[in-house]
């Protein structure tokens, strides 16, 4: 096995051993399984770029050096063919899109393995930090590894499988990649808009440009950032976007249009079908956060004279990108709802049976008006998966389905933890931006710190500078007590429902917080006194 940061680099020799350049990059054939290297690109003399064929003129390989079969005077240049990448150009420091762990990662290395004396195949991407290490320096990685054995945690190599990769900085919509190759076409809507979220900002248009209609409404659906949304839609053209968004279940296209400017969101609406505009407008009537906004007008209905028969046919004659349907909804004359029947229900019944003798007349269903959140609630309670809603006339108007209610008790989840101070992703140990979320929570302490250093210096020395230091060390104590005071009054008010009689009084916490507060300030400060006494024990010109 061989490293590219092995190779890149090194001396190429000539038959004769003179040296004719520098290793640069490999060029790999990608419509195999494990592509192999099929050119050899380096630096010549006056750094001059050259690319010959690598099974034509390349004789041996190793970690230091590459030997020709010809002499200088008899290579011939070659050209990269169309269904051909070179490594370091197009991989190396990329980011790709990794379909078996449905991730972003970028390419720190790529393993090469020797399936003959000559012939090199790519077999994967290294991930991991080995290969930062080594493309640093290989010494680097043989003392991380020692530390690592030592200390009894491995560090393994993360290999990401060629058959696994999907490039994603570079064109390659005309290069023929292997037949087991699985692509973004293949993935989850859900996984692909996990993946565009996580690329690079100039890169999400890219690879959402690459998607078909269906695929890129299936992925906008599953956005979790709506801002990020809006922009990908701002990136098409107007007819492309308008599409699309036709393409989206009502719900999920009113959701979308509420983010764009206003006018941008009337020239989409004017290019849509008349039915498909219709029903977002309806939509974006309601006020935020309310059933109305989320709810969907797709609904399988039919009259409540119907028989089990008469709803099978209506089902088949459903569009194909039409609600999912998980029950069958009876309307009368004027539209009120009258009744639901399970799917069950028409699967274990004859053709001829009424309706109305499997229909649920006893409903839970919401106002257009109920809070989100209280719907899906109700949800949960209930073990719905829709919940119909209806208008002060009774009218079905549409429904909320479970993976709606879902968004929405994640939604509010997210908010309270960001409430708590928490983090709703992860961000701080998925990112390593641990240093960071500190600085951002703590900016104050650090700002203050510099104002009293400043203001020592600025009294000409009247005040030390090592005192005033020391005595700011027992500030991450306060800092500490001070974060669990603010977590334990917040957990208070989320846990807490002012409206429920059971609830604590909130006299008794406000009197019960200051009696802490006070605690804590005088086990501070006597912290604060010990920690001083002991530094400057001993000193002659100690306090």
């Amino acid at each position: 096995m061989i490293y590219l940061s092995q190779l890149l680099g090194n001396p190429v020799l000539d038959a004769d051993g003179e040296k004719v350049g520098t290793v640069s990059d490999l060029g790999i054939a990608t419509g195999e399984v494990f592509p192999r290297i099929t050119s050899l690109a380096f630096m010549g003399p006056g750094r001059t770029p050259i690319m010959i064929s690598w099974r034509k003129f390349v004789d041996t390989y190793d970690e230091h050096e590459v030997h020709l079969k010809a002499i200088a005077t008899d290579l011939r240049f070659s050209y990269l063919q169309p269904d051909e990448v070179l490594l370091a150009r197009d991989i190396l420091n990329k980011q790709i899109v990794d379909t078996h762990g449905m991730r972003v990662v970028r390419v720190n290395d790529l393993k090469l393995s020797d399936t003959s004396s000559t012939q090199l195949r790519l077999l994967g991407a290294e991930v991991g930090a080995r290969g930062i290490l080594r493309t640093l320096h290989p010494a680097l990685e043989r003392v991380a590894l020692r530390l690592a054995r030592t200390f009894g945690h491995p560090l393994p190599e993360r290999i990401i499988a060629w058959n696994y990769m999907d490039l994603v900085e570079r064109d390659l919509s005309n290069v023929k990649l292997s037949v087991s190759h699985k692509t973004l076409d293949d993935m989850h809507p859900a996984d692909i808009a996990d993946i565009i979220e996580r690329l690079d900002p100039r890169l999400r248009g890219q690879v959402f440009a690459q998607l078909d209609d269906e695929q890129r409404a299936s992925a906008m659906a599953e956005f979790d950032d709506d801002a990020m949304a809006a922009e990908l839609m701002g990136s098409l053209d107007e007819t492309d976007a308008s599409r699309m968004l036709s393409e989206m279940d009502p719900d999920d296209a009113a959701e979308l249009v509420s983010e764009l400017d206003y006018d941008k969101a009337e020239k989409l609406l004017r290019l849509m079908g008349v039915q498909e505009q219709r029903a977002i407008r309806q939509l974006l009537g309601y006020r935020e956060s309310t059933a109305g906004r989320i709810m969907t007008s797709e609904v399988a209905t039919v009259g409540e004279g119907a028989t089990v028969a008469d709803a099978v046919e209506m089902l088949r004659g459903l569009d194909d990108d039409f609600e999912e349907v998980r029950y069958v909804y009876l309307v009368d004359e004027a539209g009120k709802l009258a009744g639901v029947v399970p799917l069950r229900g028409l699967i274990v019944s004859a053709p001829e049976t009424p309706l109305s003798e499997l229909a649920t007349v006893d409903l839970i269903t919401a106002s257009p008006e109920d809070d989100q959140e209280a719907v899906a609630e109700n949800i949960a309670k209930y073990n719905l998966l829709a919940m119909p809603v209806v208008a002060d006339d009774g009218r079905l108007l549409g429904i909320v389905t479970v993976d709606d209610a879902l968004d929405v008790m994640e939604e509010e989840h997210a908010e309270d933890l960001r409430v708590a101070g928490g983090s709703a992703d992860g961000e701080a140990s998925e990112h390593g931006g641990e240093l960071v979320w500190l600085l951002r929570r703590n900016v104050w302490f650090f700002l203050w710190l510099v104002v009293v250093a400043v203001g020592a210096l600025a009294t000409g020395g009247l005040i030390p500078l090592v005192e005033v230091l020391l005595a700011c060390a027992a500030l991450p104590i306060a800092l500490v007590l001070a974060d669990d005071s603010v977590s334990y009054v917040t957990n208070f008010f989320l846990e807490n429902d002012p409206d429920d009689e059971d609830a604590p009084s909130m006299v008794g916490f406000t009197f019960k917080g200051l009696l802490l507060g006070v605690a804590l300030g005088a086990l501070d400060v006597l912290l604060a006194m010990a920690l001083t006494n002991v530094i400057f024990a001993g000193s002659p010109t100690g306090p």
